[in-house]
């Protein structure tokens, strides 16, 4: 097993609350409101944010996004997992150029996305935006997920292969 780097944080476990599911997911928001709603990361020299509508259980939809799984927005399922790395997500963008985050672009109908994908287990993607009203350009967080399946890790492998040759 490889060791971790130095900028990636430690796992949030849902044993450091007592098994308190509440008191965990609420430790998992504070991490990433302190990560992309009090502070905001940079990314090509844009700011990174995090979409807020709609807002359920007083947390941003972006936040739900990067902890659950399903397509269907209003019945998402919160995966462990993903809650446990919710502290890798910016720190994985903001060491984007670390060997260990390997990084390209992908088109998703109109969307532009970057995807920054850390040892090839822990995959994170944002979107291009510009703001309507004044022109506005920043990256949006779309999601976090671990990568464990192997169809999944072979799909992004061809494109990330791809994308680089």
């Amino acid at each position: 097993m490889m060791s971790d780097p130095v900028w990636l944080p430690q796992l949030i476990q849902l044993s450091e609350h007592g098994g308190n599911w509440a008191a965990f997911i609420n430790a998992v928001y504070q991490r990433f409101d302190n990560d992309f709603v009090a502070s905001q990361p940079r990314f090509d020299g844009k700011w990174v944010r995090c979409r807020r509508d709609p807002i359920f259980d007083g947390k941003y939809a972006g936040f739900w996004h990067c902890v659950s799984k399903g397509s269907a927005e209003d019945s998402r399922t919160p995966d462990l997992r993903r809650c446990e790395r919710i502290g890798w997500v910016r720190p994985i963008i903001e060491h984007s150029g670390d060997p260990l985050v390997s990084v390209w672009s992908n088109q998703r109908g109109d969307d532009i996305r970057r995807l920054f994908w850390f040892r090839e287990e822990f995959l994170v993607v944002l979107a291009e935006r510009t703001r309507a009203r004044d022109g506005f350009q920043y990256m949006q967080l779309v999601t976090a997920y671990c990568t464990a399946e192997e169809h999944r890790r072979k799909k992004l492998r061809e494109e990330r292969d791809n994308w680089k040759s």
